[in-house]
């Protein structure tokens, strides 16, 4: 596991492209799988969970021209592997959930030998995946394997979700986009990733309607075509950039920064003294005084950050806010509503210095404008908690460690060196 070695107080200024989103290239890689035709990606980021998806495609038969120079990927999945053998369905990585659908579209009898557990912010459930695959025909059994079958190919069909997931709504889209018949998801998720996701499979020839709302109508089609398509950027990078650029007393200036997507992110950042401005789709945050947190007209409450499904704010990017929020002089509450494990790093927060208070296990209160010190604090196996940790450290004079760094490699290509071309004294150490 690698550290990161932050010697903060360093104004953070400058111009940087975001990379382009994870939580976009790892369903569109599966997605690709839906036909043997060949496909072309740009913008696609040089990742560690995206380098793993790829190498296993790769062994099954996938032929991949990776120019990463360039951020763009040529798939051909002509000579994909027919069965998996005596290894069963590969699910020992990171996201192999959102494989099911295109690999029984291939295979149409898929045996999974091994068990789909979580990570660090709570258990990630298989269940409304089967459910999606059970809905639109398919027969599944469970005894010392469990056995996903569809022989005759999947129907069209109507389901209504639990909750909003985006892995279940990539699933389903997925599996629906070739399914005879039309099919209707109505709790859909409808976060960036998962319209880029869908946006993909209709320039491959998809028939979907409902892109970016709750209901998604996908009537199925015969087969799937050769594209080419670019990977929106990265909106937890842009945030993480606009965020330190204000931390810090300086401008960050994010190029394509996707600005139809953050009319909710901006109105947060309000709430902490920054105003996000445009010019084009170039973001920079604008903050001529110190940070304070805005007070609601409603007095005796507290200024609130919710995160939720989108187009709730996003759950994902409440750590960045919670970093903004402890150099914020005031008082805040977020809540988390989605993830039971979302807040047990706070102690390491704390560590620095920051006044945090935790409510539950989806809420609590931070006290921001305290004084702040260098600290060595051991991040979680969570991107955006990792990245959280280290924006503290960039704001405080002296050395601060991050150690077991590494998730940040997950999300963030590049990530130090670009923030090091801003001005940060950061660097890997091994």
């Amino acid at each position: 596991m690698s550290n990161l070695i932050v010697k903060g107080g360093n104004k953070l200024s400058g111009e940087l492209t975001p990379a382009g989103n994870k939580n976009s290239a790892l369903p569109i890689l599966c997605a690709t799988l839906l036909t043997n035709e060949p496909i072309v990606l740009h913008n696609f980021p040089e990742l560690t969970d995206v380098k793993q998806l790829i190498e296993l495609m790769d062994s099954l038969g996938s032929k991949i021209e990776w120019d990463k120079e360039k951020q763009s990927v040529r798939i051909d999945n002509s000579k994909f592997c027919d069965s998996f053998g005596q290894q069963g369905f590969p699910l020992g990585m990171r996201g192999a959930v959102l494989l099911l659908s295109p690999l029984l579209h291939r295979h149409r009898v898929l045996e999974v030998k091994e068990k789909i557990g979580g990570c660090s912010l709570g258990i990630r459930e298989l269940d409304p995946h089967l459910e999606v695959l059970e809905h639109l025909g398919a027969k599944i059994s469970s005894n010392s394997l469990l056995r996903i079958e569809a022989k005759e190919g999947l129907k069209g069909a109507s389901l209504w979700q639990d909750y909003m997931s985006v892995t279940t709504t990539e699933n389903f889209t997925m599996a629906a986009s070739l399914a005879k018949g039309k099919s209707v998801m109505v709790n859909a998720a409808s976060e960036p990733h998962v319209q880029d996701l869908c946006n993909f499979l209709i320039k491959m020839g998809a028939n979907i309607d409902g892109v970016g709302s709750s209901t998604l109508v996908v009537q199925g089609v015969e087969s799937l075509h050769g594209t080419e398509f670019t990977i929106s950027s990265d909106h937890h990078e842009i945030t993480t950039l606009l965020a330190l650029g204000a931390m810090t007393g300086g401008e960050v200036r994010v190029k394509n920064a996707i600005p139809q997507y953050f009319d909710l992110i901006n109105k947060t950042f309000t709430k902490f003294g920054v105003n996000i401005k445009y010019d084009g789709d170039t973001a920079y945050s604008v903050s001529n005084k110190p940070l304070k947190v805005l007070k609601p007209f409603t007095q005796n409450l507290l200024q609130k950050v919710e995160a939720a499904p989108w187009p709730y704010f996003p759950a994902d990017l409440l750590p960045l806010m919670m970093a903004l929020a402890v150099k914020a002089e005031g008082n805040s509450m977020f809540w988390n509503k989605l993830y039971e494990g979302g807040f047990f790093w706070i102690p390491e927060m704390i560590k620095f210095g920051a006044h945090i208070v935790m409510c539950d296990p989806h809420r609590v209160i931070v006290f921001g404008g305290k004084e702040l010190k260098p600290a060595t604090v051991c991040s979680p196996n969570i991107i955006r908690a990792t990245v959280a940790l280290m924006m503290i450290a960039l704001t405080i004079e002296g050395e601060s460690v991050i150690e077991n760094a590494d998730s940040i490699k997950r999300a963030h290509p590049n990530f130090v060196e670009n923030l090091q071309m801003l001005g940060a004294d950061i660097e890997w150490k091994d």
